[in-house]
């Protein structure tokens, strides 16, 4: 790529990270109404587990945001001139919000009409994903490539907090209509620093490399890329989708679930994450990945035990479900996402990392629907201790495709 300019926008790499920050927070809270809150509110209407687990439909603009994914890339990155993320941005969030805003006046007992706005939030919070992912690895060369990375991965945590605890919160303390138009409230929030700041400081370049998938499938990193995210998440995530309903079941109520996300989110993962990197730089991307998934099915076979002796003790069950939830997850996505944004050709990061997260999406998506079906007619003991089995078994398998450093 020739630039005619320098392609850096003019703000400092923290100004970049903090803003960046805001919109994978925005994009996180509505993930964590979406796979935690809802299911959770879901279940204390009374709705069948197999119905909830019909919910991972809505991240099929996740699984197919590839598709687009080039274009959104082209528009992003004309051939001369600046660089177009701040209007992705702006139409993505305004449609992210407007669909919010939707779901709070149906309620959560519309099944089929809320699926539909969620989904149509999940196109434009996807789109948005594709830019955001591309902004920061251009703009974050270097020794600051591991902030965009933190960040990342940090506001994702953060969010899922805000959007799984302090939504159920919400939810049973003043209704559903509230808590819901105060994550929409929320979203606008979180994405003015990025708009009103940074978004229309990039400067003029010229641009000689066209984004495409062909380029990207044609690079053996990619392929390694897609089946090392197939292997981790459908062993590390699957039977995670279960988790709000299963608390539900065993008489913890909304609020306590919320408190359980919240805090494991905001506290736990966060720790995790950045032990997580920690441990990358120490053990390489391979080994921490391997440990991620041995700690997983541990707290998966405890969780099966709770289900199979019909012995729930809030406490231990709420510190295991934290633990699982974001404290392992935390750990091992880190070297994930470090291993994916290393094999990203940056040239068109957007359209090679987008790929690694529709693979990720597809996955969790099938893998909730398999879940929900296993929950409902075998119970949470098989679905948990199953899992537990697959996470064992995917340990060697990721040693395969994943790097050592």
């Amino acid at each position: 790529m020739s630039v005619s300019v320098s392609n850096r926008a003019a703000s400092s790499p923290a100004a970049i990270v903090a803003a960046i920050g805001g919109l994978y927070v925005a994009q996180s809270v509505i993930g964590g109404i979406t796979w935690t809150g809802l299911p959770a509110v879901m279940r204390d209407q009374g709705l069948p587990l197999d119905r909830i687990g019909l919910l991972t439909l809505i991240a099929l603009p996740w699984a197919l945001k590839f598709l687009w994914s080039p274009a959104v890339e082209r528009y992003r990155l004309p051939p001369a001139g600046r660089n177009c993320t701040g209007v992705i941005v702006l139409i993505g969030g305004l449609v992210s919000i407007a669909g919010l805003l939707a779901v709070a006046q149906f309620g959560p007992a519309a099944f089929w009409p809320v699926v539909a706005c969620l989904t149509v939030v999940a196109f434009a919070a996807s789109t948005l994903d594709i830019a955001c992912d591309g902004f920061a690895v251009q703009n974050l060369a270097g020794k600051n490539l591991g902030w965009g990375n933190a960040a990342q991965v940090g506001g994702a945590y953060l969010g899922s907090a805000i959007g799984a605890g302090l939504f159920l919160y919400l939810v049973e303390i003043h209704g559903w209509r509230a808590a819901v138009s105060a994550m929409a409230s929320l979203l606008v929030l979180l994405g003015l620093p990025f708009l009103l700041g940074i978004a229309g400081q990039s400067r003029e370049e010229v641009r000689e490399h066209v984004p495409a998938l062909g380029t990207a499938l044609r690079r053996p990193q990619i392929r390694r890329g897609l089946a090392a995210s197939a292997i981790y998440v459908l062993a590390q995530k699957a039977a995670l989708t279960m988790l709000g309903p299963f608390l539900v079941d065993a008489g913890l109520s909304l609020s306590t679930i919320g408190l359980v996300n919240g805090v494991g989110s905001m506290v736990l993962g966060g720790a995790a994450a950045l032990a997580g990197g920690a441990l990358v730089r120490w053990l390489g991307t391979r080994s921490v990945l391997v440990l991620a998934l041995v700690l997983q099915a541990g707290s998966l076979f405890i969780l099966a035990a709770f289900a199979l002796s019909g012995i729930f003790p809030a406490g231990p069950l709420a510190v295991v479900a934290t633990l699982s939830s974001s404290g392992i997850m935390a750990l091992g996505f880190v070297a994930l996402y470090a291993q994916f944004m290393r094999w990203s050709d940056p040239r068109q990061p957007g359209v090679d990392f987008t790929l690694f997260q529709c693979m990720d999406a597809l996955v969790s998506m099938a893998g909730g629907i398999l879940a929900g079906y296993a929950a409902q007619h075998l119970g949470y003991g098989a679905l948990f201790g199953g899992a537990g089995v697959g996470a064992l078994l995917a340990a060697p398998a990721i040693a395969m495709v994943s790097d050592r450093d």
